[in-house]
């Protein structure tokens, strides 16, 4: 890959990653590589308003935190298709960062300029908020981006209220949930919330859209894998006490009222993510994170 101008972005509450942003910056001056550091304070916009001022592209985005910086960055650099590159500073081994010892080695370079690394295309999800009845050339209210997911879920926060959420899929209507609300998925975030919500692991290289239900009323409210070509429409059903929020890669989006709906397809353009031949893969990740035994046989041959 050749780099001439890096965007470096650092997590805005860590000191940790703020010096790791200005030894990145060091790693790249070295190399006569230009940079630019910015904390990842996203209530400011400051990655829209720097690459909305900004006369270069960058070459890559070196995004420095864990795998939540990571997802807010993703999403805000959604329309420019830089490839990304996420390594994990003052965090745990994350589903989308690197290793924390290929920027201290200054390793991550080299491995750049070899090109010893793979290009993953990360499929995001697109989530249109429509007004029922309108013009369908102006019923779009707002459109947002994920990588990992969309979910609903009741505005009240002082109570745990029910919610009710009808579903239809290439329009046709699937089904009814009745609980505390309902996640749209990729593969990529089969592992976040979804996951912890009961959903199934789906590998990231699989074209896939996890529909899975968050403590449903009924039993027989299960989650479903659909494939990513799917349109999916989701509408508050009227006679369901209280409003709804709509969330993406957890941040709060907008309440979606009576008469709104959502329509969730696959996004425009994936996410171009760097990860190093080197680095740990999937399934250690997997075996990792969720503690799993792993190949017993290796153990015992350690002991």
């Amino acid at each position: 890959m050749k780099l001439s101008l890096g965007l470096i972005i650092y997590r805005s509450d860590s000191p940790i990653a703020l010096e790791a942003s200005k030894f990145c910056e060091e790693v790249l001056k070295a190399k006569n590589i230009k940079s630019n550091r910015i904390e990842s304070d996203f209530h400011k916009d400051e990655i829209e308003k720097y690459l909305c001022n900004s006369d270069l592209q960058p070459d890559i985005g070196i995004v420095l935190g864990g795998d939540g910086t990571f997802l807010k960055c993703a999403n805000a650099l959604a329309d420019y298709n830089i490839p990304l590159l996420s390594i994990n500073i003052g965090g745990n081994l994350g589903f989308l960062t690197q290793e924390k010892n290929f920027l201290f080695d200054k390793s991550f370079i080299e491995i750049l300029e070899t090109e010893e690394y793979i290009m993953d295309f990360r499929n995001r999800l697109n989530c249109n908020v429509c007004i029922s009845g309108a013009n369908p050339d102006k019923n779009i209210i707002k459109s947002y981006d994920a990588l990992n997911d969309f979910y609903f879920k009741s505005v009240e926060e002082d109570i745990s209220p029910t919610n009710q959420i009808q579903i239809e899929i290439d329009n046709e209507k699937v089904n009814e949930y009745k609980g505390d609300g309902l996640i749209i998925s990729t593969s990529t975030g089969s592992t976040a919330y979804s996951m912890a919500a009961g959903g199934p692991i789906v590998h990231p290289n699989v074209d896939a859209m996890i529909i899975n239900p968050i403590c449903p009323m009924s039993l027989a409210s299960r989650p479903i894998v659909i494939p990513n070509t799917s349109k999916v429409i989701i509408k508050p059903v009227k006679k369901s006490k209280g409003a709804i929020k709509l969330w993406r890669d957890g941040s709060k989006c907008m309440t979606i009222k009576e008469d709104y709906y959502c329509e969730i397809k696959k996004g425009k353009s994936p996410c171009k993510i760097i990860r190093f031949k080197k680095s740990t893969n999937y399934y250690n990740t997997l075996t990792k994170k969720l503690d799993w035994k792993g190949d017993l046989s290796l153990k015992n041959q350690k002991n």
